[in-house]
């Protein structure tokens, strides 16, 4: 038996609330089932075994193929009732339980004699469930009953046949396109839901026909929707077309822009509400365009409703990471919504100020957020700290106040990823505040004493090795990390170890109080802890066991490990044990990215490399192992870098070409990787005609055809240069595909013995400075830069000229030096003057080089740089400043 309800009450608080269907068994309700087949039906009875059948399949209980069967023929059966409440669920069992096609045919005449029944309850569902559970052929035979559907004056029908029609699209869409002047008639359906479903199948049939589309909208703008959900719907419509037209350079001239600002006085507020987010989403929106969104969504703050405060400060605080002084007039309604009830509005409001305050509201919001702090759950207040790290980097003057806070935060009770974000934050205060180090650093001191996460203790001091010994008085650390040794498990004491030999190996008044400290450790009943303490200890020259100069000590406590994990793990992996040690140095240091050609649909882009896209180690290693594998390459000496696959040819044609550009010391081989999406040719003696006439200081030595390309299936011919050894030499180069086409008997397979010469034109190539620098990343720039010395520094300012964004500016640099970003800095913050970006890599001949990159904006577009450049070779530092100057 079903349990009862148990209606919970003030004095039932502690007591469970029990489902009517717990316990419920799935052989007991089949047994139940079989009322099915009384003579005399019990309707109420019957719509109660077939609610508990609903109940199971809704649960994930799975039916056998004869139980299906079972209960599929027996509610069939119930067909014959009259009763209104009973039908309805017949419907919805046929529906869930998919019947198979021969099974379709039992149930086909009933639901068709229905479908043009007088009631339209059942003429409605009869459409659902037929369009569920039939294939295209009988989809044919009742194709003119659904046309009529369509049209039909009553709204339930309408939309019911609509709704299907939209199903079918997905299976059948060449029957469904069929009925574009119904489904154009019914868009004038003066029913709301009529003409929202119609609008919605219309642009289902039409969305691969852009002009279509933008025909759509033209001709619906102009006032014949009345219906605010297909409202809605229009203007998502319209916003898509406006993205694709791409003609964002002037507010006047931007297509339907009037139609989305009219909507903003719509009756509807989800239509306004609509409107205004079509509007701020708008690609290079610009101040005027905003304002009237802004005014709507400033109205919505006040209102009583929950969901349009939550949904006008949740559109706001998007638009406040792109336009903060846009939003800056709402500041004072979103104030008051700190108070809401609702904690998500009450968290949107709050981030959404810290990004538009300015720099004298801090220390009120700060109050304001101090109490709303423990009302709030964890992830919510992750969103919070990030907000509060981002508006100290704003205002960095404001430093003590906002360090406090999240001090005082940090010390409260809270989950692992909330006390991570706070740690993350203040780390990040720290390192690009210098006035906040040291107090920042004690916050994170004071924090390990009590801190309860593993992982987080071992982060922190591991920093504090780092940053502590740079501080104006390291000394006032060493109580905190020693007494870790003592307090701590094994895992931070190993860690707190490590760091008190950092501060011994940079400060030389602390070494001799280190090395007593480190001795003390020798004894630990932890073996890392002890190993640790005996390496360090003789490392630091306490026993004189071990001469090391104060450069190897540094080095080896300090040094930067250059190399990308994933890289050595895989060399380690493919590493064959033999009398040769392993070598470091063979470890790649780039971090490449999948090639491209390797995400494409199969058959519609060249694969690329036949190997494996299991991660970049395997793909570089593999490139070097095809190459070698080349006599006419294997002279060529190692592979320095391997680049991302170049499309030579657009989308969806004939023949499709990319090219990989692998930089040998003085060769470049051009690697064309090719395929035939023709299945009626075969290819043969393929080969690719390179013109290096604007590429005068390469000579080409040597290529390799393609003897054969039958369809779908890639390859790759190859075309190597001589260059100039050591230099980063750019050039053009001009390509023709020539190949023999071969005609396919598609019954056969096989191709005819005569070909025809022919030849297919590609894209130029360019070979530019960027080939050249290897993307590889440093774990501590600023380490790094200060151990490379300013012996081979040299610094110049250039003037980038007017640009959009002070944010293209910088991906325009980055892109043009191929090097990588680091420590986040390629992200510039909104809004922003002036910005830092900082860069690493390795240039040909394995010379590491470090870029300072400082941008700022010279009136309204005009972008200053100032660019310093460190490298091991001074010649590097200066071929960096001429790609730069010539760039």
């Amino acid at each position: 038996m079903a349990q009862p309800l148990v209606k919970k009450d003030d004095d039932h608080d502690d007591e469970a609330e029990y489902s009517p269907f717990l316990g419920i068994e799935k052989g007991a309700v089949l047994q139940e089932a079989r009322v099915f087949n009384d003579p005399q039906l019990d309707a109420r009875r019957c719509s109660q075994v077939i609610t508990k059948l609903l109940y199971l399949l809704n649960q994930g209980d799975t039916f056998t193929k004869v139980e299906a069967t079972e209960v599929f023929f027996a509610v069939t059966k119930l067909f014959q009732s009259r009763d209104l409440g009973l039908r309805r669920m017949v419907y919805l069992i046929i529906k869930e339980l998919s019947p198979s096609s021969d099974e379709v045919i039992i149930v086909t005449s009933s639901l068709m004699k229905d479908m043009n029944s007088k009631i339209d309850m059942y003429r409605a569902n009869a459409i659902r469930v037929l369009c569920r559970i039939t294939d295209g052929t009988l989809l044919t035979q009742i194709e003119r009953y659904l046309k009529q559907a369509i049209v039909d004056k009553n709204p339930v029908v309408a939309s019911a046949a609509l709704v299907s029609g939209i199903h079918l699209l997905q299976t059948n869409p060449e029957i469904v396109k069929r009925w574009s002047n119904e489904v154009q008639e019914a868009v004038q359906s003066r029913s709301p839901l009529v003409q929202f479903h119609a609008l919605a199948l219309l642009h289902q049939i039409r969305q691969n026909d852009r002009l279509a589309v933008s025909k759509l909208v033209t001709s619906l703008t102009r006032g014949t929707v009345r219906s605010p959900l297909a409202q809605c719907l229009l203007i998502r419509y319209t916003s898509q077309v406006i993205r694709e037209s791409g003609n964002n350079t002037q507010a006047g001239d931007r297509p339907f822009y009037d139609y989305l600002e009219g909507c903003l006085r719509h009756k509807s507020e989800m239509v306004i509400f609509e409107a205004a987010r079509a509007i701020t989403e708008l690609n290079g929106v610009t101040s005027r365009e905003l304002t009237p969104a802004i005014t709507v969504l400033q109205l919505f703050l006040s209102s009583s409703k929950p969901v349009l405060r939550f949904a006008a400060v949740r559109t706001l605080n998007k638009v406040a990471m792109k336009h903060p002084m846009a939003v800056t007039n709402c500041n004072i309604d979103m104030e008051s919504l700190i108070s809401d009830q609702n904690r998500s509005i009450a968290t949107l409001a709050i981030t959404t100020l810290l990004k538009t305050g300015n720099e004298s509201s801090v220390d009120r919001l700060m109050k304001q957020i101090t109490n709303f702090m423990s009302d709030i759950a964890d992830e919510f207040k992750i969103v919070v700290v990030e907000a509060i790290r981002s508006l100290c980097l704003k205002f960095p003057l404001k430093y003590r106040s906002l360090m406090n806070f999240l001090s005082n935060i940090l010390r409260e009770e809270g989950g692992f990823d909330y006390k991570k974000a706070i740690v993350d934050s203040i780390v990040i205060l720290i390192r690009d505040i210098p006035d906040a180090k040291e107090s920042g650093l004690l916050h994170l001191c004071e924090f390990i004493e009590d801190c309860e996460f593993t992982y987080l203790s071992t982060q922190i001091l591991h920093f504090l090795g780092v940053e502590g010994p740079k501080t104006s008085d390291p000394s006032k650390y060493i109580r905190y990390i020693y007494n870790r040794v003592h307090l701590e498990n094994a895992t931070v004491r190993a860690s707190a170890v490590s760091t008190l030999a950092k501060f011994g190996a940079a400060v030389d008044e602390l070494k001799p109080r280190i090395f007593v400290l480190l001795r003390r450790c020798v004894f630990d009943s932890d073996d890392e802890v002890r190993d640790r303490a005996t390496l360090y200890q003789n490392t630091l020259g306490g026993d004189g066991s071990v001469v090391e100069t104060d450069k190897d000590v540094k080095d080896f406590l300090f040094g930067s490990f250059d190399i990308p994990l994933v890289n050595l793990e895989t060399s380690l992996k493919n590493y064959v044990p033999s009398e040769e040690p392993f070598d470091i140095n063979s470890v790649p240091r780039e971090v490449k990215s999948a090639p491209l050609a390797e995400k494409k649909a199969p058959g519609k882009k060249p694969a690329g490399l036949g190997v494996s896209s299991s991660g970049p180690p395997s793909t570089v290693d593999s490139y070097e192992r095809m190459l070698l594998s080349i006599p006419e390459f294997a002279n060529f000496g190692k592979l320095f870098k391997s680049s991302a696959p170049v499309e030579l040819t657009e989308a969806e044609t004939e023949y499709a070409v990319n090219v990989v550009k692998h930089v040998f010391d003085k060769h470049i081989v051009f690697q064309y990787n090719c395929t035939n999406t023709i299945p009626e040719q075969l290819l043969e003696n393929v080969i690719v005609i390179v013109d290096a006439s604007e590429a005068e200081e390469f000579s080409e030595v040597f290529s390799k055809p393609l003897r054969s390309l039958p369809y779908d299936s890639p390859g790759q011919t190859f075309v190597a240069f001589e260059k100039p050894e050591g230099l980063a030499t750019v050039g053009k180069f001009a390509n023709i595909l020539r190949f023999i086409v071969k005609e396919v008997d598609p019954s056969t397979g096989e191709a005819e013995e005569d070909g025809v010469e022919d030849e297919y034109q590609l894209e130029d190539l360019e070979v530019v400075a960027a080939d050249y620098i290897l993307k590889v990343g440093v774990s501590n720039f600023r380490n790094a830069w200060e151990g490379m010395g300013p012996d081979c520094e040299r610094v110049d300012e250039y003037g980038l000229g007017p640009r959009e964004s002070l944010a293209k500016a910088v991906n325009a640099v980055i892109t043009l030096l191929g090097m990588q970003p680091c420590e986040g800095t390629e992200v510039v913050p909104p809004n922003s003057r002036s910005h830092t970006c900082l860069l690493s890599g390795v240039y040909i001949g394995n010379i590491k080089v470090l870029v300072r990159l400082s941008f700022g904006l010279d009136g309204p577009k005009d972008v200053a740089m100032k660019l310093a450049v460190r490298s091991e070779d001074e010649t590097v530092s200066d071929a960096i400043h001429e790609i730069v100057a010539s760039g």
